[in-house]
């Protein structure tokens, strides 16, 4: 079975999530907290993701694999799909969690493997 961090992956680079996606060009993971409880923790078996069901728990796993919450001052998202979701969050009034972890990235897939529970 996969670990945390390549079932992640997994789920960013594929169409089937709404509630989460890859942003600043790949560099940080984008959650809207809200979408993602329903969408993806939401799941019954044979259908779930990850094993737990709760938000406070899949936020922890991030941070035993070295992810980092990262306030969102920097600039809008660039790429026209991470703007709309951050607009559809926004005006659903749910909150977008960026995370960040330096060997979690989209453009060095190779990197994952150096991403260890900690």
């Amino acid at each position: 079975s996969l670990s945390f961090p390549e079932k992640l992956w997994k789920m960013l680079e594929s169409d089937e999530f709404r509630s989460i996606w890859w942003s600043e060009g790949g560099k940080y993971v984008a959650i809207n907290e809200k979408l993602f409880e329903e969408e993806v923790l939401g799941r019954e078996r044979p259908l779930r993701v990850f094993a737990t069901q709760k938000m406070k728990s899949f936020l922890r796993q991030l941070n035993l694999y070295g992810f980092t919450k990262v306030r969102r001052d920097f600039q809008r998202s660039a790429s026209l799909p991470e703007f709309l979701a951050e607009e559809d969050a926004a005006s659903a009034h749910s909150q977008i969690l960026y995370y960040y972890n330096p060997a979690f990235n989209r453009e060095h897939p190779h990197l994952l493997e150096k991403c260890k529970r900690g």
